[in-house]
């Protein structure tokens, strides 16, 4: 079992910047995919970012392709999203999650692929 926990998140004005970090304990971090997804009030959960285990490939949703870049440390078993320019439709509960297989070469973006999930933390932009 692999334990996430999410933080970072926060209240920020269109156009700012917040960085979320998700840190992992209990199984061997550096083995397996990561990625964040997030969801909105009234709205399906949706993929936001991903990373495969050596951090070689990354794979972002349209919605933030150019604003927001995830990135992993192994050695410190933590997976970041940094995100710049944000928008009001950026307003979510966002989620990291671990793939259930572990040295995939692509990044996974469906949510039945990720057997383990943190918490969640609330990013809200304001107009």
């Amino acid at each position: 079992q692999v334990q996430l926990v999410e933080s970072g998140g926060g209240l920020v004005q269109a156009g700012g910047s917040l960085r979320l970090s998700c840190a992992a304990s209990g199984r061997t971090f550096s083995s397996y995919a990561m990625a964040w997804f997030r969801q909105a009030t009234g709205k399906e959960r949706e993929f936001v970012a991903g990373v495969t285990w050596s951090g070689d490939s990354t794979d972002y949703a349209d919605s933030v392709k150019g604003r927001f870049t995830i990135s992993r440390d192994n050695a410190k078993n933590t997976v970041y999203l940094q995100m710049n320019s944000l928008k009001p439709e950026d307003t979510a509960v966002y989620y990291c999650a671990q793939d259930r297989i572990g040295y995939s070469y692509y990044v996974p973006t469906d949510t039945n692929v990720f057997g383990s999930w943190g918490q969640g933390t609330q990013v809200t932009v304001s107009s």
